[in-house]
């Protein structure tokens, strides 16, 4: 085979056939207008990381002892994600799929290449200009970073090897095998997801008396040993292997049962049936997650539960938005007025410190108050905007969330819920005079955020599979329609308000509970941009999806106030927010763990695209066949 020509086989283990993948190219034949904008974005991107300074930031934060920080780590996954990018084709119906091979290599290096000369030329730039004055976050340890304590030039030469080698890798997973692409990203992940939760596994491991454990796992500067890290490689490569064979053995259906002959002995009986096997990974779910959820709590420390609990807390406010957003289809930006009803009701009706009402009732009825006010509000803001459509009732709702806040701020209101002082002394939750569930015992606020998790999901659950929950998504769909075939959309809108309002007053209630006070700027508008970005990060109308990105973003990044595993993150979690959401629009809209009827709904622009292209051949012969019939030709 020729060296400067790429194989006309497909892709190994991509299920290509060669027919499919018969064009060739060289390795310089690139679409170079693409190639450089990619480099001239990748470049921009890496300088404005390196100035902001997230890689000083970061640095304190020790992945790899003694190799790599998460302040390397911040200027090298955007060469690796650019260069995969750069040799990514989207090949429609009726288009060759060209052969992968080293061209992508080619691409992906030369993309880093040209995006890690950025930092070559700011290395040199920050040496010899004075610019202090313009770039306030540049400083004498940044420089350090990106000369790698060493020299200048050797900083301006290294960092263009290695996003070349970087950006190759990056491309070379499109001509990697299919599984060695998927299992190489397990590792890579596995190896980032042990690092970072250091806290969480000290605490496991404490409460478990196997303190040897992170001892070993964990050097002195509190990094990822070298010999940690290779076993993890190799304990998450078994993984994937073991993981394929059990996904192939679930896949299979077991035999028909044999036909046994009925009364009249003349066939098999009418009742008989088909079974297949449930997966193994469902099982286990079954089986692993309630058991962790009751008893992981008891061996986790302070640390570790109180960040869980922050994480139920934004997972109920998620379920609650999911109801409006996700299922309705209604973009719903004021949401936190709901949290604020919850937590200002509970407060007014517990604390004794309330200015005006001070009736100190039972947590659980104020809780039950609260969500026939939080429903109440529901209504009262869902009415007047009900038939107003897309932005417009994007707009509306953000200034409602804002009026809730600046009421709660506002003098008129003061006596009722003091201001900007707020309301404090608000006392923990009796549960049924068996305990009390008080801010600074995070364990047992963990128990109670678990119980309402577990009340809000069967919820939505329940709605999701009902009638109402068919109007809903009908409504998303196409609201138009919906009406036309005799869904009532007022009703069903202003349903999906009530019910988001009554599951977000859960989280209110709780929050006053567990802190002791509420006040106004705990409910910023911010909270409920933060609410949508989870829900669109883990897949909206999915109580899965809507789980695993409240996990992930508030578990590792942290909420508007509270913190995160990855406390460095604080500075500039907002910006990270901003650029998830904005990926997750253009790469995967429909989420991290989508819905497979939204799913569908956002893939269906690609199939009429794809169809009217099939179509595009067939009309162009149509119409050459009718204008030589009119010039008489045959």
């Amino acid at each position: 085979m020729s060296m400067v020509e790429e194989s006309t086989a497909a892709k190994p283990g991509s299920g290509k056939t060669g027919a499919a993948a018969s064009a060739r190219r060289r390795l310089l034949d690139q679409d170079w207008r693409r190639l450089i904008c990619a480099g001239a974005v990748l470049a921009v991107g890496q300088v404005f990381i390196a100035l902001t300074g997230m890689p000083v930031t970061f640095d304190r934060r020790l992945l790899i002892d003694p190799i790599l920080s998460l302040g390397y780590l911040a200027l090298l996954w955007l060469p690796l994600v650019v260069g995969n990018w750069v040799g990514r084709e989207q090949v429609l119906e009726g288009m060759a799929a060209y052969a992968k091979g080293g061209r992508d290599v080619v691409a992906g290096a030369m993309a880093g290449l040209l995006g890690n000369l950025g930092l070559a030329l700011l290395v040199l730039g920050i040496t010899h200009f004075d610019i202090r004055d313009p770039l306030v976050h540049w400083s004498p340890q940044l420089l350090g970073i990106l000369e790698f304590d060493q020299s200048v030039w050797l900083g301006a030469l290294v960092w263009p090897a290695i996003g070349t080698a970087t950006g190759a890798l990056g491309g070379a997973m499109h001509w990697m095998d299919d599984k060695i692409a998927r299992t190489m990203v397990l590792a890579l992940s596995t190896v980032f997801a042990v690092a970072v939760l250091e806290s969480v596994i000290v605490d496991l491991s404490q409460g478990f008396h196997i303190e040897a454990v992170p001892d070993w796992l964990y050097g002195p500067k509190r990094g990822l040993t070298l010999a940690a890290t290779a076993v993890i490689v190799a304990v998450a490569v078994a993984a994937s292997a073991g993981f394929s064979w059990v996904r192939a053995a679930s896949g299979r259906t077991a035999p028909q049962a044999s036909a046994q002959p009925d009364a009249a002995g003349t066939g098999s009986s009418p009742t008989q049936k088909t079974w297949r096997r449930i997966p193994a990974q469902r099982l286990l779910g079954w089986a692993f997650a309630p058991a962790a959820i009751i008893v992981l709590p008891l061996f986790l420390g302070r640390l570790t539960n109180e960040l869980l609990a922050n994480v139920g807390l934004f997972i109920l406010l998620a379920l609650g938005l999911n109801i409006i957003v996700g299922l309705a289809g209604i973009l719903d930006l004021g949401y936190v007025a709901f949290f604020a009803v919850g937590g200002y009701s509970v407060a007014v009706l517990t604390s004794p410190g309330s200015p005006r009402f001070d009736p100190e009732i039972p947590w659980f009825g104020a809780l039950f108050a609260a969500m026939l006010l939080a429903g109440l509000a529901g209504l009262l803001i869902g009415a007047p905007v009900i038939r107003m459509r897309g932005d417009y009732l994007a707009v509306v709702t953000l200034g409602f969330g804002e009026i809730i806040r600046i009421l709660l701020l506002s003098d008129w209101l003061s006596g009722t819920f003091n201001g900007a002082q707020g309301i404090t002394n608000v006392p923990g939750v009796e549960v049924f005079g068996l305990a009390t569930v008080r801010g600074f015992e995070p364990r047992s606020v963990l128990y109670l955020v678990l119980f309402f998790c577990a009340i809000a999901i069967y919820v939505s659950w329940r709605l999701e599979n009902s009638r109402i929950g068919r109007a809903w998504m009908a409504i998303r769909e196409d609201e138009s329609v919906a009406e036309a075939m005799g869904v009532d959309t007022v009703s069903a809108k202003i349903m999906a308000f009530v019910t988001g309002a009554v599951l977000g007053s859960f989280s209110g209630a709780i929050l006053s509970a567990k802190v002791g006070s509420v006040f106004p700027h705990s409910f910023a508008i911010i909270v409920s941009i933060v609410i949508l970005v989870v829900v669109i990060f883990g897949g909206m109308g999915n109580i899965a999806g809507v789980v695993a990105g409240a996990v992930v973003l508030i578990g590792v990044l942290g909420g508007p106030n509270q913190p995160g595993l990855l406390q460095e993150f604080a500075e500039y979690k907002i910006l990270i927010y901003g650029a998830l959401l904005v990926w997750m629009m253009l790469q995967r809209p429909e989420g991290l763990i989508p819905s497979a009827r939204r799913a569908r709904e956002l893939q269906a622009n690609e199939v009429n695209q794809d169809a009217w292209l099939r179509a595009q051949p067939a009309s162009r012969a149509a119409d050459d066949a009718g204008g030589n019939r009119g010039r008489g030709r045959p």
